[in-house]
């Protein structure tokens, strides 16, 4: 299992950037009839967090999910990075180069 890193290029400076979940997404609750001070953290999924790059990186996440979902599995790691597992070298080459063909260099892999 091999994992890596997916980067997009900044919409406005053009330098490579990818997602970091810094915290868990918290959902509150509102009543028509009362005050709910309950709150619920929850951690985003890749796909996910992917999305969220949405107006951020030059190339729509809509695009990327399925070319990416082809050959690999998008995850958050452990420090919140956005990443894909891959199952091995060539997994990792054919998505590469898929990335490639599809987006040139406005989203790529990287260790």
């Amino acid at each position: 299992m091999i994992r890596l890193r997916l980067f997009g290029r900044c919409r406005i400076y053009h330098d490579p950037v990818s997602p970091v979940l810094k915290a868990p997404a918290q959902i509150g609750w509102s009543a028509f009839y009362r005050s709910i001070d309950l709150k619920t953290p929850r951690n985003l999924k890749g796909p996910e967090l992917l999305r969220r790059t949405k107006g951020w990186w030059t190339v729509d996440p809509a695009e990327i999910e399925p070319v990416v979902r082809a050959h690999g599995r998008l995850t958050v790691g452990e420090q919140g990075e956005l990443l894909v597992e891959l199952s091995g070298e060539q997994a990792a080459a054919d998505l590469s180069a898929a990335l490639q063909g599809s987006f040139g260099e406005q989203v790529f892999l990287a260790p």
